[in-house]
C-alpha cells in the first residue's frame, strides 16, 4: 500500500533508482591506497627537500612531529570535504544513469585534483585574512598551533557529523564559523571585546556570497529550466530514467559536461581553503623554508628596495612622524580594530622602510638569515595588509602617486608572502580528489532521492549543474568562498518547484536546520577548543 502511494505521489520508483551500494572492485582499493602512499611520500620527499635546501639546522624533532601531524589534520579535512561534498557533482549523473556510481566518483574525484592544482591560490588568502593579525603574525607560537587545531578540529567534527546525518551542509560554511569563533575567543581570552576579534568586513562580504549563493542556485536554476522548455522541444529532455537506461547519447553528453564543471570548480574553491591552513601550519614551523616565497627572481630584490624606499619618502613628506610607538605596534592595532589615527601612515612608511632597509642589505631572499626570516616576512605581510585597510577610508587623502606606489609594493610583498608551493596543491589535490571516492553514498541519496518527490529529469539535473558551474566559478574569480552544497542542493529544489514536482519538506527543513546551525555550532566548537588547546 505504503509503495503504491508513493509511485502515485510522484516518488522515484525502485527499478530507476541506481545501484549505489554497489562494492568498491579490487582495482578501485589498490588505486586509492597507491595514490594515498603516494601523496604522501611526495610531500615528505619535498618537504625535505626544501628544509635542507634552506639550510635549516634543528636540533630537536619536536618541529617536525607538529608540523607532521598538522600536515595530516589539514589533509584529513580535505578529504573529509571531498567525501562530504562529492555529492553535489556526481547525484545528477548518477541518477540520471549518465554514469554508474563508481565511475562518475572517480571521474568527479579526477576533474577536483585538476581544479585544485590550476587554482589561482586568491581564496586561500582571502580566508586567512579573516584571522587575526597577531595570530597570522605568530603562527609558530603555542597560540597559533592552538588557533590552527582549533580550525581543524572544529570544521572536521561538524563535518563529520553532518555526513553522518546524511545532511548537504557546507564545508566553507563551517570553516568561516570556525575562524570566527577563534578570532573571537582570542580576543576575549585577551580582554577585547569579542567583536574586536575579526576583519568583519572581509567576515560580511565572506557571509554575502555564502547567504546568497542559495538563493542564487534556486532561483536560476528555476529560470534555467523554464527557458529550456520555451525554446527546446524535445520531449526526451524532460523525462525521467526509464529502469537503468542511460539517456539519449546528447543528453548524456551534457550531464556529463556540467558534472565535469561542478567537479572542476570545487576543486578550485574549496581546494583553496586546505591550501590557505597548510602555508599557515608551514610558515609556523619551518619559517626559514615557508616564511617568504625563496622562487622570487635576484633581479627583483633591488626593485622592490627601491620601491620601498620611494614610498617612505613620500609618505613621510604627506604625514610627519609625531609618535615614538613602535611601527609594528600601531599597524597591528590599526589592522585588528580598524581605528585610523594620526600614527598609522608615518608607523607603515616607517615599516616600508625597515623593509626596503632589510633586503637591500642581504640582497635576495635566499640570503636571509634564518632569525630573520619570520620578522621579515612579518613586517611584509603587516605592511600588506596596512595598505589594503588604508585603500577604503575615504577620509584619508594621499597623493595619487603615493597611491600608486603603495598599490605597487603591495603587489611584491604580497608576491614574497602569498605563495603556495606546487607540491602543496598536489596533496591537496589528491587528499581532496580520494576523499570524493569515500563516503559520498549518504549524501548523494539525500540530493537524489530526498529533496524533490519525483525523480530527476535529464533538464533538472543539467539546469542545477549548469547554475553551480557557473556560480562557483564566478566566486572562485572574485576570490570569494562559496558553498557547493548549499548552491546545488537549492538549484535541484528550484527545478523541483519550477517543474511543480513538488519538494520534500521534511528535507527541506533538516537543510535549512543544517544551514541555519552551522554557523553558531562551528563558532562555539572552535571557540571552546582554542581556549582548551591555548591552556595545553
Amino acid at each position: 500500500m505504503s509503495d503504491n502511494s508513493a509511485v502515485q505521489q510522484g516518488a522515484p520508483a525502485a527499478s530507476s533508482l541506481p545501484k549505489i551500494y554497489q562494492k568498491n572492485s579490487r582495482l578501485t582499493v589498490l588505486f586509492f591506497v597507491f595514490s594515498l602512499v603516494l601523496g604522501i611520500a611526495f610531500a615528505g620527499v619535498n618537504l625535505f627537500n626544501d628544509v635542507t635546501d634552506a639550510g635549516a639546522v634543528y636540533t630537536s624533532y619536536v618541529p617536525f612531529l607538529l608540523l607532521g601531524l598538522a600536515l595530516l589534520i589539514a589533509l584529513g579535512f580535505e578529504f573529509v570535504n571531498g567525501f562530504h561534498d562529492t555529492a553535489n557533482a556526481v547525484a545528477t549523473v548518477i541518477y540520471t544513469h549518465s554514469l554508474s556510481p563508481m565511475v562518475a566518483v572517480v571521474w568527479s574525484g579526477f576533474f577536483n585534483f585538476l581544479g585544485v592544482l590550476l587554482s589561482s591560490g586568491v581564496v586561500a588568502f582571502g580566508i586567512i585574512s579573516l584571522l587575526p593579525v597577531e595570530l597570522i603574525l605568530q603562527a609558530g607560537t603555542g597560540n597559533g598551533f592552538a588557533m590552527v587545531y582549533a580550525l581543524l578540529f572544529s570544521a572536521i567534527i561538524w563535518n563529520l557529523g553532518t555526513w553522518w546525518l546524511g545532511l548537504p551542509a557546507s564545508s566553507s560554511h563551517t570553516l568561516i564559523g570556525s575562524i570566527i569563533g577563534v578570532g573571537v575567543a582570542n580576543a576575549l581570552i585577551h580582554g577585547r571585546t569579542g567583536t574586536s576579534g575579526v576583519d568583519w568586513g572581509q567576515a560580511i562580504k565572506v557571509g554575502y556570497a555564502l547567504l546568497l549563493s542559495p538563493v542564487i542556485g534556486f532561483a536560476c536554476a528555476a529560470l534555467l529550466l523554464l527557458a529550456l522548455k520555451a525554446l527546446v522541444k524535445n520531449r526526451q529532455l524532460y523525462t525521467a530514467p526509464k529502469g537503468d537506461a542511460p539517456p539519449p547519447l546528447w543528453i548524456r553528453g551534457l550531464l556529463i559536461l556540467t558534472c565535469t564543471g561542478v567537479s572542476f570548480a570545487h576543486g578550485s574553491n574549496d581546494g583553496q581553503k586546505g591550501m590557505g591552513l597548510i602555508m599557515l601550519i608551514l610558515v609556523g614551523t619551518m619559517p626559514i623554508a615557508y616564511a617568504l616565497n625563496r622562487s622570487m627572481p635576484p633581479d627583483q630584490i633591488p626593485r622592490v628596495a627601491a620601491l620601498a624606499e620611494v614610498t617612505k619618502n613620500d609618505l613621510l613628506r604627506q604625514f610627519p612622524a609625531r609618535s615614538q610607538t613602535p611601527a609594528r605596534e600601531v599597524l597591528t592595532g590599526y589592522v585588528r580594530t580598524s581605528e585610523l589615527t594620526p600614527d598609522v601612515v608615518p608607523a607603515l612608511a616607517q615599516l616600508t622602510g625597515a623593509i626596503g632597509d632589510q633586503i637591500r642589505q642581504y640582497g635576495s631572499v635566499d640570503k636571509i638569515p634564518a632569525q630573520a626570516v619570520s620578522n621579515t616576512r612579518n613586517d611584509m605581510y603587516l605592511a600588506s595588509e596596512t595598505i589594503k585597510h588604508l585603500k577604503s577610508e575615504k577620509l584619508l587623502q594621499i597623493a595619487a602617486g603615493s597611491q600608486r606606489n603603495l598599490d605597487a609594493l603591495k603587489g611584491e610583498l604580497d608576491s614574497a608572502t602569498r605563495f603556495i608551493p606546487f607540491w602543496v596543491k598536489v596533496v591537496v589535490a589528491i587528499a581532496l580528489g580520494l576523499g570524493t571516492m569515500v563516503g559520498w553514498r549518504r549524501i548523494v541519496v539525500t540530493v537524489g532521492e530526498k529533496i524533490g518527490k519525483s525523480h530527476l529529469t535529464y533538464a533538472q539535473g543539467a539546469s542545477a549543474e549548469l547554475v553551480a558551474m557557473t556560480t562557483i566559478g564566478a566566486a572562485d574569480a572574485f576570490g570569494l568562498p562559496v558553498s557547493t552544497t548549499h548552491v546545488l542542493s537549492s538549484g535541484i529544489a528550484g527545478t523541483m518547484a519550477a517543474n511543480r514536482s513538488g519538494l520534500q519538506m521534511s528535507t527541506l527543513r533538516n537543510l535549512l536546520m543544517a544551514w541555519v546551525l552551522t554557523l553558531p555550532v562551528s563558532i562555539l566548537l572552535s571557540a571552546v577548543l582554542y581556549w582548551i588547546f591555548t591552556h595545553i
